[in-house]
């Protein structure tokens, strides 16, 4: 399971860089707000999903008929994506169009989620044979466990955001970068 959350890890890193620089700094879609909801509802979403893996699986084997709906989880994130690859296209011609660089961090992802799948695949098989629940992981290292905590609480608090700023409430439509743009364009000039 070490090799799972390892690369999860990853997948997380990638993810917070595609949020904080793609999605908030340059695209700043929050701000958009309503402008770009869909896509917006949808990042919310996969966001829970992603909250879930973060949290659970350093900690807990999901056993029996919860293989089948953690299984379910990953179909339905499989889904969003694919979803969201479609939409922002049409909901960001408004706002600059989705950057060739942001597409292929969005490639390099899908490439690395299917590795993880790959590697959580014989888990699940071995999971689904077992008493349906929850059971304690063993042997994985604390370090993982508190990685998993930091990315699903994060993930989580980024979906909130998109959720409430796709429906316009004010707060979450900040700039989260404002002060860094500022004092880049004051440099420069």
């Amino acid at each position: 399971m070490e090799t799972v959350l390892t690369i999860m890890v990853m997948q997380g890193v990638l993810g917070a860089f595609d949020t904080l620089y793609f999605h908030e700094y340059r695209c700043r879609l929050p701000v958009h707000g309503p402008k770009v909801a869909g896509e917006l509802r949808l990042h919310a979403l996969r966001d829970l999903v992603y909250g879930m893996l973060f949290l659970t699986l350093p900690f807990v084997a999901w056993c029996g008929a919860m293989t089948v709906i953690l299984a379910g989880l990953i179909v339905l994130e499989v889904c969003i994506t694919i979803w969201d690859f479609n939409i922002e296209v049409v909901v960001r011609q408004g706002i600059g169009g989705v950057a060739n660089s942001e597409r292929g961090l969005h490639l390099l992802m899908a490439v690395v989620y299917g590795i993880l799948l790959a590697h959580l695949a014989p888990h699940l098989s071995a999971w689904l044979a077992e008493p349906t629940g929850f059971r304690p992981q063993s042997e994985v290292p604390l370090y993982l466990q508190v990685i998993g905590i930091g990315f699903g609480v994060g993930v989580l608090l980024s979906g909130v955001r998109d959720f409430l700023a796709a429906r316009g409430v004010a707060f979450f439509q900040r700039d989260l970068f404002a002060f860094l743009r500022s004092t880049m364009h004051l440099i420069r000039s």
